[in-house]
């Protein structure tokens, strides 16, 4: 049998056949390294994109409401851009690709997944996290004080 290179072969391969070993690190056919959604957590925090580097300089530290944030955090099958564990508080920054109508239905999906674990999602587009800072930073506040309102 007749085998080409993993990282060169585009076409397609029967279930359970699209990874190979090289060097002890599992690979997938296109090269890149097989990781683990936590090993991808802490990638995607050395990689932010402007918006969530922005609005992180105001989460972290407790700014918003006293409310403590993670940064790409790991729940189920997803990654959330920023989570408060104690308000059960997930906040999604969106890009221009989630107003692609598949982009939108898994969207949507993963928003009932959450709901369903009794979080709540509140999302942004980049647009307004840097047109709007103030009003975004304002919502965030109004989300965490509601869920324990002060005495």
């Amino acid at each position: 049998m007749n085998h080409k290179h993993p990282k060169t072969d585009k076409s397609p391969l029967p279930l359970g056949e699209g990874r190979v070993r090289e060097n002890s690190v599992t690979t997938y056919r296109d090269g890149l390294p097989k990781v683990t959604l936590l090993e991808w957590c802490r990638a995607l925090r050395q990689t932010t994109t402007d918006a969530e580097t922005l609005l992180w300089k105001f989460l972290r530290a407790r700014h918003v409401a006293g409310a403590k944030f993670r940064r790409q955090h790991q729940c189920g099958p997803y990654i959330l851009d920023f989570f408060c564990p104690e308000h059960r508080l997930v906040i999604e920054i969106d890009g221009s690709q989630h107003r692609e109508p598949d982009k939108m239905m898994a969207d949507r999906a993963r928003t009932r997944y959450l709901e369903a674990r009794g979080l709540r999602v509140i999302r942004f587009t980049n647009l307004e996290v840097f047109q709007e800072t103030e009003a975004v930073i304002m919502r965030m506040w109004e989300e965490v004080e509601r869920s324990f309102p002060s005495p």
